[in-house]
């Protein structure tokens, strides 16, 4: 098929760019780095000679993923520069998605970044991040057959439409190959555990005298996590923290008053000292003594075990010498196991009765013992996993060509993504009928102030249970949940609509629609509240969608290009229509051949996710609350401690989605410049701002007490709903007793965001003894404020360690180098990646850098981090590459964090944002054929 091509100016500028690009591939002769036909990048529907526009892009080559150690889609974008917020994942025990991976930017929430396959929007994961928000899971896209993956931050929705707030991920997988390759791929880590296998094989197929061409991939995975015991930080408690260390309170009796701890068994722990391998020993706090295991914090995964299999298909078809056929074909299939421990596997009192009465005590006492692994059984924690099971397809189907100067396509595309969540759990009817029978006895009586009365045999409270009692009261429910898409979609773009001074006009235009769906369907037991310690809440809808995207590009002078586009987005929610129009106007100035200055201003969004809308009714109850609309009626200020009923109420909260939501909405402006004096050397540096506005947060049931006193007062109410609103969420009996507040999602936060980008490439002949590449990224957050409540005060995250912590756990800073040495037949690398400071855990919980613990330990922040990785390439023979790969070259791990925690802290790191998976070492064998 034939296409039109624009031979281009050959200025510094680009030269520069493209030969950089171009360096980390010896093999290709250096001229044609200077061959600059038109092509399309994202940041643009318009086809252009220029590789650096109004927009920055980081392109990161299937040469740099492979050279810089990097062996899932995931791993690249966690250490991005650009990626300076912590994350959930993995490791971060106890997550709602410990079994999915994780991406943002600039500490933004994951579902700010639009991530695209093939230029095409990714499935929504089935799951919720933090148990209420829509994200990506960037796990199952097959490494080895991806081309490139291009970035490109600041808001990019009137191109992208919804989501593209911090940016735009495009994972661009090859669409065509020559020959066929098979790859094999093995590591492990120096600490143990997470070792990993992975075969890939592709082969391309041309037929009808080259008018047909097909590629075939497939990519199997087998990785074993990695478990708590099997790393030193996270072992045992903190055996070096300001406060001594302390084994778990595994088997505990509690007073209700004052939290003191009684030992009550008279053999002082005997009975189960031979519990996690002969490690449980009487346990001393300044509240008194139980029986327990330091090391009872080491049986849970750091690193989910995982088995995967991806299959993927690119074909095309030219009909004729204008018009070609496409598809192509994405099917990802994924477990993934994990278990938070025994910290998250236990029985107590306290949450189905909330205490008892001791009558031999003559106190209000709970119980409280985990399980061990010699209780569990043979394998213990590892035979008890949890899991998720994953499927998912995407599939695309359409044709392109040209009539006249036009390019068009036609696309459609249809995706669905099913998981099913297996959760290990303890039916609650059983467990609370053994525990009740064994060790509480018959209940005596009710005491004065409710509580029941009972004599508990400690002798049995204080003893090991057999396997088949533990598995008389556990197994196994399962959430299933699924999203799907349907999206069609047609372009036709003119690369030469009128001549210009500067050249020729360029526009594109764009129609989509579509409709998209989710259902989450928890275990009934979940619901029904026949799980012993954990609920679930279903939820499902579905919206569909359309929209209408120009973009024209106007080179008015050979020095100045001007670029704007808009776009129009509406979606149909709960029989109601949400729509926003997004627009950007960029500028390119190129005073000199080698100089870039550019500028964009524009407008992004993010429309209400289908989890915000259609997320189900849930319920708690919470005490001490205040009602201060009552403490009003009754004559009292507003937080007046003297009023009974500040403080000192029992309320019953609801919460769900809210199909009323508005746009996220956002106004986003960039500016910055390319400097590329020589054809082997290119420097830019951007700035970007953000203000962000209606983000989506849950109401408090105190934040909606004050908004009703507020009302009833004729004040500002403190949230973005009307007092009518207000009004129907706070019900109360006839006495004016609270009976039931209901706090859905609102449109109420904001934030201010300022930040810089620098990024440098430079590449050195350094004669008979090869070349040289030099490549590096640094983002600096220079502002992150956020107002949580319209009318609230702005929190300086930057200054208030708390808040950083609390809301994005980031760093202010993030680069990363790679030296990359061609010589004949080796390539080695060396790749840096570096993290700033950040707020250690004492000026999180001291809420203050200045903070000093009794024990004289000082708040403060942990010193820059920079870990490295390096890899080495052999091209053994022309057919075959031979590579190892060592990340984590010296075994860094956050091990001088442990001393900012306390003695009893099991996880004594920031998990959210550091690894303790150490080094990792690597063989690779890639043959083709």
């Amino acid at each position: 098929m034939k296409y039109a091509s624009n031979t281009a100016r050959r200025n510094t500028l680009a030269v520069a760019l493209i030969s950089a690009l171009m360096a980390a591939a010896p093999a290709m002769a250096q001229d044609k780095a200077t061959n600059l036909d038109k092509i399309t990048v994202t940041g643009s529907l318009i086809p252009q000679t220029q590789v650096e526009t109004q927009t920055p892009v980081m392109s990161i080559t299937a040469q740099d993923i492979q050279t810089r150690g990097f062996s899932s889609v995931a791993e690249v974008l966690q250490q991005s520069s650009l990626t300076t917020g912590g994350l959930q994942g993995g490791q971060t025990s106890g997550s709602f998605t410990q079994g999915a991976e994780a991406a943002g930017m600039f500490g933004l929430n994951p579902g700010y970044t639009k991530y695209l396959i093939n230029g095409r929007p990714m499935l929504s994961y089935p799951a919720l991040y933090n148990g209420s928000e829509t994200f990506n899971n960037i796990s199952g896209i097959p490494i080895d057959i991806v081309e490139r993956i291009e970035v490109l931050p600041g808001g990019q929705s009137s191109l992208y439409g919804s989501d593209a707030i911090a940016g735009v991920v495009n994972i661009i997988l090859k669409e065509r190959m020559d020959g066929g390759t098979m790859t094999v791929r093995g590591g492990t880590y120096t600490e143990g555990g997470g070792s990993n296998i992975r075969f890939s094989a592709a082969k391309g197929f041309n037929a009808f005298d080259d008018r047909f061409h097909a590629l075939f991939n497939v990519q199997i995975e087998n990785g074993s996590p990695i478990w708590g015991y099997q790393r030193d930080i996270t072992r045992q408690n903190n055996p070096v923290g300001y406060t001594a260390q302390v084994p778990s309170n595994d088997f505990a009796v509690i007073t209700n008053a004052d939290n003191k701890l009684l030992m009550m068994d008279p053999s002082r722990c005997a009975n189960v000292a031979g519990l996690y391998d002969g490690t449980t020993v009487v346990g001393q706090r300044a509240s008194g003594e139980s029986c327990g295991s330091v090391y009872s914090a080491g049986y849970k995964t750091l690193k989910n075990g995982k088995n995967s299999g991806q299959f993927y298909s690119s074909m095309t078809f030219d009909v004729n010498d204008n018009f070609q056929l496409f598809a192509d074909v994405l099917y990802s299939k994924e477990k993934t196991e994990f278990t938070s421990g025994s910290s998250a596997l236990w029985w107590g009192t306290k949450s189905v009765m909330g205490g008892f009465y001791d009558q031999g005590l003559n106190k209000v006492v709970n119980l409280q013992r985990a399980f061990a692994p010699e209780e569990i059984g043979a394998g213990g924690y590892n035979n008890i996993l949890n899991s998720d099971e994953s499927r998912a397809y995407q599939v695309t189907l359409g044709g392109k060509g040209m009539v006249g100067d036009w390019d068009y396509s036609a696309s459609f595309t249809r995706g669905e993504y099913r998981l099913d969540q297996n959760r290990f759990v303890r039916w609650k009817d059983k467990i609370e009928d053994f525990f009740g029978q064994t060790v509480l006895g018959p209940r005596l009586g009710t005491s004065a102030d409710g509580f029941g009365i009972y004599n508990p045999n400690y002798a049995a409270f204080y003893s090991p249970i057999t396997q088949d009692q533990f598995a008389s009261f556990t197994g196994y429910g399962t959430h299933r949940s699924k999203t799907w898409q349907n999206l069609g979609r047609v372009q036709v773009t003119n690369g030469s609509l009128f001549s210009l001074p500067g050249g020729d006009a360029g526009l594109a235009v764009v129609l989509e629609g579509g409709s998209e769906g989710w259902d989450y369907s928890p275990d009934q037991a979940f619901v029904d509240g026949n799980v012993w310690g954990a609920t679930a809440v279903a939820g499902a809808g579905h919206r569909s969608n359309y929209a209408v995207t120009s973009e024209l590009r106007m080179p008015l002078h050979d020095k100045l290009t001007v670029s704007a586009s808009g776009r129009y987005d509406a979606f149909k929610i709960a029989d109601k229509t949400v729509d926003k129009a997004t627009y950007s106007i960029g500028l390119e100035f190129r005073p000199i051949e080698s100089l870039l200055l550019r500028g964009k201003y524009g407008t992004a969004f993010r429309a209400p996710t289908l989890s915000d809308a259609f997320q189900g009714m849930s319920g708690s109850y919470s005490s001490g609350q205040n009602d201060y609309y009552r403490c009003s009626q009754l004559g009292y200020g507003l937080r007046d401690e003297a009023c009974s009923f500040y403080k000192n109420t029992s309320v019953y909260s609801e919460k769900s989605g809210n199909p009323d939501l508005k746009p996220i909405t956002a106004d986003v402006w960039s500016a910055g410049v390319v400097w590329a004096p020589v054809s082997n050397f290119s420097l830019s540096a951007d700035y970007y701002n953000w203000k962000i506005k209606n983000e989506v947060k849950t109401l408090s049931s105190d934040q909606l007490l004050l908004a009703e006193y507020q009302c009833h007062n004729g004040l500002p109410n403190n949230t973005s709903a009307s007092c009518g609103d207000v009004t129907n969420w706070v019900s109360r009996d006839a006495g004016g007793n609270l009976t039931r507040v209901y706090t859905p999602k609102l449109n109420v936060a904001s934030q201010n965001l300022e930040a810089v980008t620098v990024a440098a490439k430079y590449q050195q002949d350094i004669g008979r003894f090869g070349s040289l590449m030099f490549s590096g990224n640094y983002t600096n957050m220079l502002k992150r404020e956020v107002q949580p409540m319209p009318g609230a005060a702005k929190l300086d995250l930057l200054s208030d360690p708390y808040n950083m912590w609390y809301y994005d756990n980031f760093a202010k800073v993030r680069g990363d180098l790679s030296v990359a040495w061609n010589i004949a037949k080796f390539t080695t690398t060396v790749y840096a990646n570096y993290v700033g400071s950040t707020p250690n855990y004492l000026a999180y919980t001291g809420r203050s850098y200045g903070y000093v613990h009794s024990s004289g330990a000082k708040a403060g922040k942990w010193g820059s981090y920079t870990t490295y990785n390096l890899s080495m390439n052999y091209q053994a023979q022309e057919d075959l590459v031979l590579s190892l790969m060592v990340n984590n070259v010296f075994n860094k791990l956050p091990e001088g964090q442990r001393y900012n925690y306390p003695g009893n802290e099991s996880t004594p790191f920031n998990d959210g944002f550091y690894s303790v998976y150490g080094r990792q070492i690597s063989a690779q064998a890639k043959y083709n054929f």
